[in-house]
């Protein structure tokens, strides 16, 4: 079994719909047709975190005063 390589958000934002719905299929991502970009991109991170079990990001962690978080995008 191959290991799938780690996706990276930026990269697949830089991808043509064209490609990123080629790259949807060869993942075996459901339901994917009709999707806009920024859904289409989402849709394969999250197959990717079902089949990995993991799921990493970067940006700039906005801690608020009642202790909830949020990831900001860098």
């Amino acid at each position: 079994m191959t290991e799938e390589p780690i996706m990276d958000i930026s990269d697949l934002q830089s991808l043509r719909v064209k490609d990123l719905t080629k790259l949807a299929q060869d993942l075996d991502v459901s339901d994917y047709s009709g999707l806009r970009k920024h859904d289409l991109i989402l849709k394969i991170l999250e197959t990717q975190a079902e089949k990995r079990g993991n799921l990493y990001a970067r940006g700039v962690l906005e801690i608020m005063p009642d202790g909830y978080g949020f990831l900001r995008s860098p």
